[in-house]
């Protein structure tokens, strides 16, 4: 059993798996080594930790990984299942790899575009040739929300909300409309860039925004809640069974 730790900005994500599968989950709002250690007694001791973050290094954790487990820590260095040809490896997000290696795995040998649509929306590629080549990144919606309260004296600092018109007829609609409607369009927009040089191209979608997106983008893509802790468990399952031969 792999236990797969995600520690980010605004959340960390507890995954369990066996043989390839999620067996359960839990997403804090901040770490506490109690919240690990009622999440392990309640769901069984794994044989393999991974753990990516993007916040503060904790030693206590670190430690107690590497003392009771096969702990590997994600970093720019770690031997991946896809050939990575991004030219700034070191400034590579982990859960930007983690993405692209999770779609991957979901369709091995096929041109896929992982699509994590949260804080910012990060678009990562992996060719056919199981070649992850980079990607883009811009703001998510909520931060578009916000910069554009941030960035003006009078606009208001608007939320997200389903919304069926096409014209605002109100400031804070407008705001609404034009950021969701923008991020739709951009989103789309991509896709079919992608789609015009790639042949056969799957789409995945992941990340906080996600339910927005799929009720827009329809079939259009398969989505997956899970895909950045798929990603992860595919890497840790890659580096335990290197270190085993």
């Amino acid at each position: 059993m792999n236990l797969v730790i995600d520690m980010g900005n605004t959340s960390v994500k507890l995954g369990l798996f066996s043989s390839g599968e999620l067996k359960t989950h839990l997403v804090l709002p901040e770490f506490k080594m109690s919240e690990l250690h009622r999440f392990l007694n309640e769901n069984g001791k794994p044989e393999n930790v991974i753990l990516s973050s993007v916040v503060k290094k904790n030693e206590e954790l670190e430690r107690f990984l590497a003392d009771n487990f096969f702990f590997l820590k994600l970093g720019y260095q770690t031997a991946l299942p896809i050939e990575k040809l991004y030219k700034t490896p070191e400034t590579l997000g982990n859960d930007r790899i983690a993405a692209a290696v999770g779609a991957n795995n979901l369709f091995p040998s096929q041109n896929v575009l992982a699509i994590d649509a949260g804080t910012c929306i990060k678009y990562d590629f992996v060719n056919s040739e199981n070649q992850y080549l980079g990607g883009n990144i811009s703001p998510g919606i909520d931060m578009r929300f916000k910069s554009l309260n941030a960035f003006t004296a009078q606009l208001p600092l608007v939320s997200k909300a389903a919304e069926n018109e096409l014209c605002g007829g109100s400031t804070e609609q407008a705001i609404r409309l034009g950021v969701q409607l923008g991020a739709l369009e951009e989103v789309k927009g991509i896709i079919n860039r992608f789609k015009e040089r790639y042949n056969d191209m799957r789409i995945v979608l992941t990340g906080g925004d996600l339910p927005f997106f799929v009720s827009e983008l329809k079939n259009h893509i398969f989505a997956d809640p899970f895909l950045t802790l798929r990603g992860l468990n595919v890497i840790l399952n890659h580096n335990a069974d290197s270190k085993s031969k």
